[in-house]
């Protein structure tokens, strides 16, 4: 290819591409002025211009384009209607290279001429396709092949159009920030020149087939991971010429044959889907080009899907697909911790900590797909996502809307994640194509799970290595860690336990992963969100007031709490509460509905209490407390001791158990002035510092919330176990 068609292939290239740009800039200033009823009008026609401007273009310069359109014409779930069915030409057959060349490539790769190659030759090839044709054929014994055969030349055309697509898609990033698809590109500049040596192909379908005839055991429930699909023999294969068998088939978009064979698409996509997961999380060895042109169904029940075309397959690592497996389970189970857990496994690396926004991300790949008719909503509905988590990004960062726009929350994306996320994409045009509705979280869950729990019950389950190594402080603990040796990772996911007995630690134990998905070891100080704790706790604040002689668990409450004696609650004792049989187990769920922030109103909860009406005689009924038994058993301690709450908890349980400033029962008055910033490191901040400032003593910090600039350290707010100077607190704030 010379210099001027080179040339000439780029300037049309980007003369379309800034037509279409300004075509569209035009229309979205001129729509402003007009009905929503002309505005759609104008829309619609819009982008059957362009769509047919872009088809026009990509038949003409062949190659890469038309691959690209292939898989454009698939996204019918994210694509306006008029692109996909003008894109969609493009599944079928391009205009055929000249007979001669055909033979021609195929006489020099091969050594023989064409009548000792084989008994029949198509002349009409059965598709002709960016790369290649491909033609029917018979053998000299007989066999009945097809004969793929590289386009003459076209190894230049793509090598080119990888640089033109490149420098494209740089410009698209420069014009309009939010579409960047630099590193979509940059793997496929990688990954598509491996498509034109026709021996990596072949050694691929051999791979692919031998993975997906083995027969493998699922993920939980026993469910089988086995696939039902047909992949034809490779016969022989050079760098420009391909012999497979040959398999009768119906192409996908032949809507009518494949109503007339009585195929059920919706079985025919998700078999197909099952044969990508196999692919994906058992094999670590998948296809990435899974456009509806590389597939068949066959003609006999049950019409097996027929794979094809596996020249762009890509090899993952073991921990890559370990890591591929976690990230699809932990939005199954939306997991935001097992999530960032496997982008750091991955080498996805955030600018920005936003576990939630990424979360709705990532799970947008795992979706259920929409069908054809629905593509309009599911745009609407992708168009207001991204506006969310671009004003969440916005806020998050205080950056103005210019700025959010040229702001990349993405400071490394693995190759391999992004042939992954453009294969589920495919999947998910192919089912839109077909107008079928797929959920893919039940289809790829038992191959993810045997994957990533394959390699956890491999790892140590019930030896000591399963049990965090911490010094065992007392007998009972030693027994303790032996029943969870025998118990195993079988029966208990993780756990931690700690034991005080007259103020000393007799048990400190963890064990286990910190999720299912989560392979990290749970560990003393590991974070868990619980919920109810406090129940046991002032639960036992009230058991230590009978100790002392301060209440009766015969004791009628109404005379420790004059205010709570009215609606009906005259009966109640206090067993009654620490039972959850005094029939308040729905009071305070209307004040909450009402007004969720009146929670944070210690008084007003206490009051609402005491107004409160029993559902149920006290005694009679045994119903969980899940709202108000905090409240119930708060009020009583304080009416009964005449202090206040934290007075008691401090005195009952904090000072015996030396955790000053571990423990709290709501926020303590010096965090809950700070801003809400600061609230949330408080959460997930551990500091440890050793500082010997004026050589004078070492202070040893663990903080369990965040130094602020207040002007002094209390020992009481901020849970620290000794006093720090001056000169030490301004090197913690600096």
């Amino acid at each position: 290819m010379g210099w001027g068609t080179l040339i000439t292939r780029r300037l049309k290239v980007f003369s379309l591409a800034l037509f279409v740009y300004f075509d569209y800039k035009a229309v979205q200033k001129r729509v402003q002025w007009v009905s929503t009823v002309k505005k759609n009008a104008i829309w619609a026609k819009t982008h059957e211009r362009n769509a047919r401007r872009v088809l026009n273009l990509m038949i003409e310069l062949e190659g890469l384009w038309v691959k690209m359109g292939q898989y454009l014409s698939t996204r019918a779930d994210v694509l306006p209607e008029p692109y996909i069915e003008v894109l969609k030409q493009l599944q079928d057959s391009l205009p055929p290279r000249p007979l001669e060349e055909v033979c021609g490539t195929i006489e020099k790769e091969l050594g023989k001429p064409m009548r000792q190659l084989f008994a029949t030759f198509d002349v009409d090839p059965l598709a002709t396709a960016s790369i290649a044709q491909v033609h029917r054929a018979t053998l000299e014994d007989g066999r009945e092949v097809v004969v793929k055969v590289q386009h003459d030349g076209i190894k230049e055309i793509i090598l080119e159009d990888l640089k033109n697509a490149k420098s494209l898609i740089e410009w698209i990033a420069w014009a309009e920030p939010q579409y960047d698809f630099n590193p979509m590109i940059d793997e496929w500049c990688k990954e598509a020149p491996k498509e034109l040596d026709f021996n990596h192909e072949a050694e691929n379908t051999r791979t692919v087939s031998k993975n997906l005839s083995r027969k493998t055991e699922g993920g939980s429930g026993g469910v089988s991971s086995d696939v039902d699909v047909l992949i034809p023999e490779i016969i022989q294969s050079t760098e420009k010429i391909l012999i497979l068998e040959y398999m009768d088939g119906i192409r996908l978009h032949d809507n009518d044959s494949l109503e007339e064979y009585g195929v059920d698409k919706k079985r025919l996509v998700e078999e197909i889907t099952r044969a990508y997961a196999h692919q994906i999380y058992i094999d670590g060895f998948f296809n990435g080009d899974p456009h509806p042109g590389n597939f068949l169904v066959s003609k006999e029940p049950p019409h097996k899907p027929i794979l094809l075309d596996f020249g762009l397959t890509k090899r993952i690592s073991q921990s890559m697909k370990q890591a591929l497996a976690k990230m699809f389970l932990s939005c199954a189970e939306g997991d935001q911790v097992a999530l960032l857990s496997a982008f750091a496994e991955m080498g996805l690396k955030l600018r920005v900590d936003m576990p939630q926004q990424s979360m709705e991300i990532a799970s947008i790949f795992f979706r259920q797909s929409t069908t054809a008719t629905e593509a309009k909503e599911n745009i609407k509905a992708l168009n207001e996502q991204r506006e969310r988590n671009a004003k969440a990004l916005q806020e998050k960062m205080k950056l103005n809307k210019k700025e959010v726009k040229h702001f990349n929350p993405v400071d490394a994306f693995p190759g391999d994640a992004i042939i992954f996320m453009r294969v589920l994409n495919l999947l998910r045009g192919l089912s839109a194509s077909l107008n079928v509705r797929i959920v893919y979280l039940d289809i790829m869950r038992p191959f993810a799970e045997s994957t990533l729990l394959g390699s956890l019950t491999r790892g140590p389950s019930t030896n000591s290595e399963w049990i965090y190594d911490s010094p065992v402080n007392s007998e009972v603990e030693s027994k303790l860690r032996s029943l969870l040796l025998e118990m195993g990772s079988d029966k208990i996911l993780g756990l931690q336990v700690c034991a005080y007995k007259d103020g000393k630690v007799i048990i400190d134990t963890a064990a286990g992963t910190l999720g299912k998905y989560d392979p990290r070891p749970v560990q003393p100080d590991s974070l868990f969100p619980v919920f109810s704790v406090t129940k046991g706790i002032t639960a036992g604040m009230v058991h230590w007031l009978v100790d002392q002689g301060k209440l009766k668990y015969e004791e009628t409450v109404a005379d420790i709490w004059p205010k709570f004696g009215t609606n009906k609650k005259e009966l109640i004792k206090v067993h009654h509460l620490l039972n959850h049989t005094s029939g308040l187990h729905n009071a305070l769920g209307d004040v909450v509905k009402t007004d969720p922030m009146s929670v944070c109103d210690w008084e007003e909860m206490l009051d609402q209490i005491a107004k409160s009406t029993p559902e149920t005689e006290p005694g009679s009924s045994q119903i969980y407390h899940y709202l108000s038994f905090g409240w119930l058993c708060g009020g009583l301690i304080e009416h009964a001791s005449g202090r206040k709450f934290q007075e008691i908890l401090e005195e009952a349980i904090v000072h015996p158990l030396h955790i000053e400033g571990e423990l709290y029962v709501g926020i303590p008055p010096v965090l809950e002035e700070s801003e809400t910033e600061v609230l949330e490191q408080c959460l997930k901040f551990n500091f440890y510092e050793k500082r010997d400032p004026r050589e004078e003593t070492t202070a040893y910090l663990e903080l369990t919330y965040w130094i602020t600039d207040s002007a002094y350290v209390d020992q009481d707010n901020f849970g620290l176990s000794f006093t720090i100077s001056s000169s030490e607190r301004h090197f913690l704030q600096g």
